[in-house]
């Protein structure tokens, strides 16, 4: 059944113009304005261009699902396929079934709202026009990854997004911006590496590139040498992508140096590639490599959950100095986590689980991101204990329907029932619980039970990050009396300031009026509503999500037999 009856020539089209648009938009902007598209200067035109490019293609998506055939989504929709490179066998191929379509809308979408909130809210930084078309690059990347059915494009696809997103992180970011860019092309590009040679043993030992052939065949053309070669090699580049620990180190750097709309963006989409691909490719390709891996990879999963936990609550805590959006990469080693561990299950449940985690944290955590710019920019800060502030000057206080999204993100972050964040630890967990036949179960329930106490542990930092960016510290009495502030305490005797002790927050005069910050402006809520409206539909009616993938994920783990 299709919501909408569109003929598949329609459908190829749209396809093809959602992954080409943005390209063709990005060499667009590099030329000047026509005539009557000026507006007000230049930088307002092509960052205008930009709003126009991402909405089309987000349209486009959107009629795209509209016209997709909800009865089968476990069959490759919308095909192109077109020979490229005769010799090799490499083809032009594209499709979409209820994998990929989730990924392809959720990759439409935030990249429009990063444009439209550049709109209104332009990166500091060099030329807005190399901005936008760094952008339009990533966004054709990112949707090429998710639409192509080549190994060969699937690897270009995959490498596209590195160029743009480094110089995203070093024009335009922050402190430290040239070296987290170094740091994270370096990681991805070693890698891919790695992950090309994996890709063409598969290729040459099967004698095709073709990604739907490959996942029919179901790794019998493949010995069990050959595949737990291609998913150690594969695997590695994907891990670092994902990122996995220990190769997450990349991570916390680039989040915390790249401006507000780059990190949106890795967090939201380009994570999403690494762990696409290991349930694309190496659970049908080389199902006999995976089931060596699984346990392995199950409990780095684990491990990277209780880390970027612990992380986490190391920055939380008073004194640490913590940044916010440091804190915030942390969050997404640990909720990638989950997202391994449910691969690791090698079962329906676990990797429907896997995806809804994967949509779950594009959304939540690109609204996560979104606020803590916008926190950033009022408070000129991200750390933590400047923004703690005292009683009464903290979000609640300040600016309170800002700080109500941000208590509301958190939660959502946290997995509270009835938000997005909920379904996929839950089905992850429970894939854990009843592992893939020839997967140890005493094993795998340990991995369950060291994954749920990572959700207690989640819980505890963001509940932590909420009561004090929200509601601002209580400073004791007996450390700072109410009628005086850090600039006119007295220090005590026989002492000297440190540079290097942290402020003591101030605590207002009786009587005196808390100073406001600016509260949630028109063009931020146009952001931010879609990311919250879709995390409570995605937790109250999950069933939109896993009616798309769970038919795909079955016959993608049979061996492509419905």
């Amino acid at each position: 059944m299709t919501v909408t009856d569109i003929s598949p020539s329609v459908m190829q089209f749209l396809l093809a113009f959602i992954v080409v648009a943005p390209l063709l938009g990005a060499v667009a902007a590099l030329l000047p304005a026509p005539p009557g598209l000026k507006g007000r200067n230049p930088d307002q035109a092509v960052l205008r261009h930009g709003v126009t490019v991402t909405g089309a293609v987000l349209i486009a998506a959107i009629v795209l699902a509209t016209g997709f055939d909800h009865d089968h989504p476990a069959t490759m929709q919308a095909t192109t396929d077109i020979s490229w490179i005769p010799a090799l066998d490499v083809r032009i191929h594209l499709g979409i079934d209820g994998i990929s379509l989730p990924l392809l809308l959720l990759t439409a979408l935030l990249t429009f709202l990063c444009a439209l909130y550049s709109y209104f809210k332009p990166p500091a930084g060099p030329s807005p026009k190399a901005f936008t078309a760094l952008v339009l690059v990533l966004e054709s990347g990112t949707l090429a990854t998710f639409a192509v059915l080549d190994l060969l494009l699937f690897f270009l696809a995959f490498e596209m997004v590195l160029i743009p997103m480094y110089f995203l992180i070093a024009r335009w970011g922050g402190d430290q911006r040239r070296a987290a860019a170094w740091k994270f092309i370096l990681y991805t590009l070693l890698g891919s590496v790695v992950m090309l040679l994996g890709l063409l043993l598969i290729g040459l030992r099967s004698g095709t590139f073709d990604m739907v052939a490959l996942a029919t065949d179901n790794g019998r053309g493949l010995t069990t040498s050959v595949q737990v070669i291609a998913v150690l090699a594969i695997g590695v580049g994907l891990a670092v992508k994902t990122p996995m620990w220990p190769l997450h180190s990349w991570l916390p750097d680039a989040h915390t140096a790249a401006p507000t709309v780059g990190s949106v963006l890795l967090a939201g989409v380009l994570l999403k590639m690494g762990t696409y691909g290991f349930v694309r490719i190496l659970l049908p390709v080389a199902p006999d490599g995976m089931r060596t891996f699984a346990p392995y990879l199950a409990a780095f999963a684990v491990v990277g959950i209780v880390y970027g936990s612990l992380a986490c609550l190391a920055l939380a805590r008073r004194g640490a100095k913590g940044d916010l959006k440091r804190l915030i990469a942390y969050s997404s080693v640990g909720h990638m986590g989950f997202v391994l561990l449910g691969i690791a299950t090698m079962t329906p449940t676990g990797v429907n689980g896997a995806l809804f985690a994967n949509i779950a944290h594009g959304l939540i955590t690109g609204l996560l991101f979104f606020l803590v710019g916008a926190v950033k920019d009022r408070y000129g800060t991200a750390d933590l204990d400047t923004l703690a502030g005292a009683t009464g000057a903290a979000l609640y206080g300040r600016a309170p329907r800002l700080g109500a999204l941000l208590a509301f993100a958190a939660v959502a972050s946290l997995g509270l029932p009835g938000l997005a964040g909920f379904w996929g630890e839950m089905l992850t967990l429970f894939g854990a619980y009843s592992p893939a036949e020839g997967l140890s179960r005493p094993a795998f329930r340990t991995f369950m039970a060291i994954g749920a106490f990572g959700t207690l542990l989640t819980a505890a930092y963001m509940l932590i990050v909420v009561r004090r960016v929200c509601m601002g510290e209580h400073t004791p009495h007996s450390e700072l009396s109410p009628a005086t502030t850090p600039s006119d305490a007295p220090e005590p005797s026989g002492t000297e300031p440190s540079a290097t002790t942290p402020p003591r927050p101030a605590t207002p005069q009786p009587g005196a009026t808390t100073p406001q910050l600016a509260d949630i402006q028109t063009y931020e809520a146009a952001t931010w509503t879609p990311l919250a409206a879709l995390t409570v539909l995605a937790g109250l009616w999950p069933a939109v999500l896993l009616g798309l993938t769970d038919p795909a994920v079955q016959k993608l783990l049979a061996g492509g037999k419905s």
